[in-house]
């Protein structure tokens, strides 16, 4: 086989060099949306299979069903964008990558079943690379430490090395990833730490970079993290303690009634659409599906809502919106749509109302996630909390809520005035 050559500064940006050019044990990414940080470490994995042939990579993120769309899809892009595809095998089951001229492999791992990470064998070097993306998932220290114990033995090569490549957006600073890999005081030793941002991607087109520069401006507490890469701050969270992500399958909640909720953006905000199961005898919501995506039109609605199986729930909208709700339903033939509920203090309530419920978000319910983790009370001039939240970054947790209207504020088909919704909350010990 002829030599391949990589030129490392044509696929990746500086910001990215010491991914191919460190021997230390840990390199930490954390950064902004778009950096470039997935990309960048998937042509890593690439790489360093290429250019050293006792290596083998192991893959992990917290919930292995999320692989196929994510790094196995990332992997099979970095193969192609550096012309070395047809060099590799990638199989879905069980879902792997083998390097064809040695059989080198690249394993895929779920935290959900961390039994099958410990069990691998190679027949080709040592597994001796690690790369955990969206590492901010992983539920605690212990997790990690439990992979990284699968990383041992003797390598065959004395200029050998092992190292683990970690990604993620930092969305708390309560996060065991902060003080492990990024305080000076605390961190791992042998721990080169970095912060990217969308600054270090110049493969971004000007959209994207105008939306991000529109953030900072809207909602810069998100922008915090999702344009500046930095650690998001916990304190004040709406719902901090009531939210978590889990897997969970359909026959979770199959028996459990379901809606839906749409709130409805375009240019700068997104249209939100989220789709939930409700126990409301143990008090949880489970939010199992969502569309998240700015610029729809009202047809590009109507299709999100059937390829997402909304048909035939009840869906309930941003009743500021009433064309839209009409053009769904007259126009597109989207059944069970009404505006929500409005009215003296019905947002606030709603909240109050949401906060009697424990929500489990699932892996695929990405924009959610991020709202409950950056949706924040607002202050006072003297700098304390009120009990207001700020009116910003909450585009699919007002969805959630007009999705949970069904089950809090209508009754006999009407809904609830002031005054019962005030009673509502009363019953419940929230007032």
């Amino acid at each position: 086989m002829s030599d391949i050559t990589i030129d490392i500064p044509r696929i990746v940006s500086p910001a990215y060099y010491p991914m191919f050019t460190s021997h230390a044990r840990y390199l930490s990414y954390k950064g902004s949306r778009g950096s470039g940080k997935s990309v960048a470490a998937a042509r890593k994995v690439i790489v360093d299979i290429l250019s050293h042939s006792y290596v083998n990579w192991l893959v992990i993120r917290q919930y292995f069903g999320t692989h196929k769309d994510s790094t196995f899809a990332a992997l099979k892009k970095a193969a192609s964008d550096l012309g070395v595809y047809d060099l590799f095998k990638f199989t879905v089951s069980p879902l792997e990558v083998t390097y064809k001229p040695t059989g080198q492999k690249i394993f895929f791992r779920g935290m959900d079943d961390a039994l099958k990470i410990t069990s691998i064998t190679t027949d080709v070097g040592v597994i001796c690379r690690e790369w955990i993306e969206e590492a901010f998932e992983l539920k605690s220290k212990s997790a990690f430490e439990t992979v990284e114990e699968s990383l041992r033995g003797i390598l065959p090569d004395p200029q050998g090395f092992y190292q683990t490549v970690i990604t993620f957006n930092p969305w708390s600073d309560r996060s065991w990833l902060k003080s492990e890999f990024f305080d000076e005081d605390t961190r791992r030793p042998h721990t080169h730490s970095f912060t990217t941002t969308y600054t270090d991607n110049p493969w971004l087109n000007d959209d994207y970079i105008a939306s991000l520069k529109d953030m900072i401006k809207r909602n810069p507490n998100r922008a915090r993290v999702a344009v500046y890469g930095d650690w998001g701050i916990a304190e004040g969270l709406v719902f901090d303690g009531l939210f978590e992500q889990r897997d969970f399958n359909w026959d979770d909640i199959a028996a459990l009634p379901k809606s839906v909720g749409l709130d409805f953006g375009f240019k700068h905000d997104p249209t939100a659409g989220e789709f939930i199961a409700v126990d409301k005898q143990n008090r949880v919501v489970y939010i199992y599906d969502e569309f998240y995506k700015q610029g729809m039109l009202t047809q590009q609605i109507a299709e999100a809502i059937g390829q997402h199986k909304g048909y035939g729930l009840q869906i309930t909208a941003d009743s500021a919106e009433q064309r839209l709700i009409s053009e769904l339903s007259g126009v597109y033939g989207v059944p069970n749509i009404i505006g929500a509920g409005k009215g003296k203090d019905s947002v606030s309530q709603g909240i109050q109302y949401m906060q009697s419920y424990h929500f489990v978000v699932h892996p695929r319910v990405k924009g959610l996630l991020e709202e409950f983790n950056t949706y924040v009370y607002s202050k006072d001039k003297f700098d304390n909390w009120t009990n207001t939240p700020v009116d910003a970054n909450n585009h699919a947790i007002d969805a959630l809520r007009y999705a949970l209207e069904p089950f809090m504020f209508r009754t006999a088909g009407h809904y609830m005035s002031n005054q019962e919704r005030i009673q509502t909350i009363k019953n419940l010990g929230l007032r």
